[in-house]
């Protein structure tokens, strides 16, 4: 496995980062030098995955700090930063933990307040590296067992929109277990959904399983169920943007068909993620997760490369005909096999998150 960092920063102190808008077609890095260009990237999903925008985010208060500085802006500027941040994406709660760290690093900064705000977007990228990383120690367990069970053959993975390294810092969430399995030998078979509308299967999921060498098949969204039915998916994995204290998991609009689906066929449907994406502030997540709804035109149109070369979108339906674009669903705790953590594998409950995490001993506690 080639790993690569998907957020990094330059000699200068400034922030670059992979628009993943280009992907897979082409490589093409972007450089952020103000917060106004984080939250771009953000809103504008050049950036994409929960702890991905996180790290963004964390990195777009540093840059606030240093433009408050060397303009010699006063603290209205900062704060004007922190909720335009805080405004650029309403479901991942990885951007809000984010910005919550930096606040109270640089409410309790006593000294150098750039080195402060600095170092702790560096520690909170560093941080996401060892959770993904961990994630994969935990999961990697299960795939083993259905390999053992399979006397070696190969272990058929289907996943829903991209929770790979391109959707957080390293390893990802979903594709941790996955990659350390492969480096265990185990024979391993990736399903890649497309994931409509903005195709992060197939834009991001297969370019990464590509770049690193993983068996895989595109598939589009609706041929998850036929799949299963015939015995060809083992286990599905999928990330989440936010998870509720009783486990329910908002993730890519189509999770909750692909749970619905696995628990007809008697699959099992984990969910990995690091403890920064629960929200144990809310429990019903049906009532009380905060559904995004983005421009039609990223349904009306595809974005691919046609045959002269050129990347371009394409209408695909009628000039007058509107569209309706839910970024996530939410999968309820009853469908959700297992959840996989940076500190092990637990139930879709308030008591399993509980077991692994008691610190969130609090209703509120977020």
């Amino acid at each position: 496995m080639t790993k690569f960092r998907t957020i990094w920063t330059t000699e200068d102190a400034y922030v670059e980062v992979i628009d993943q808008r280009k992907l897979p077609h082409e490589f093409v890095t972007v450089r952020l030098e103000t917060y106004d260009d984080a939250e771009e990237a953000i809103k504008e999903m050049t950036v994409r995955g929960a702890p991905l925008i996180g790290a963004t985010a964390a990195y777009g208060i540093y840059l606030a700090v240093r433009e408050m500085i060397e303009d010699e802006l006063d603290g209205s500027f900062l704060d004007e930063a922190f909720t335009a941040l805080r405004a650029s994406r309403p479901t991942a709660v990885n951007l809000f933990w984010a910005l919550d760290k930096m606040r109270v690093a640089l409410d309790n900064c006593e000294g150098d307040f750039m080195k402060t705000a600095w170092e702790a977007a560096a520690q909170i990228v560093e941080e996401d590296v060892e959770t993904c990383r961990m994630i994969g120690v935990h999961g990697l367990p299960l795939i083993e067992a259905i390999a053992a069970r399979k006397e070696g053959e190969v272990v058929n993975i289907l996943t829903h929109c991209n929770a790979g390294m391109l959707g957080c810092v390293e390893w990802g969430t979903i594709t941790s277990p996955i990659y350390q399995a492969i480096q265990k030998g185990i024979k391993v078979h990736v399903w890649v959904d497309e994931t409509r509308p903005r195709n992060q299967g197939s834009n991001l999921t297969a370019y990464e399983l590509t770049r690193h060498g993983v068996p895989h098949t595109l598939i589009v969204d609706n041929a998850g169920g036929h799949l299963m039915q015939h015995g060809m998916v083992d286990m599905v994995i999928v990330g989440t943007d936010r998870t509720t204290r009783q486990g329910d998991v908002a993730n890519k609009i189509g999770t909750y068909l692909k749970a619905l689906a696995a628990h007809d066929n008697n699959i099992p449907f984990y969910v990995a993620l690091p403890s920064t994406t629960l929200d144990m502030s809310i429990r019903n997540g049906l009532t009380e997760i905060p559904i995004e709804e983005r421009n039609q035109d990223e349904v009306r149109y595809m974005i691919g490369k046609g045959q002269n070369g050129k990347i371009q979108p394409v209408l695909i339906c009628p000039e007058t005909t509107p569209a309706s674009n839910y970024g996530f669903d939410v999968t309820p705790a009853r469908l959700v096999t297992k959840i996989i953590t940076e500190r092990g594998v637990c139930d879709a409950s308030e008591e399993g998150l509980l077991e692994l995490f008691p610190e969130f001993n609090s209703p509120k506690t977020n």
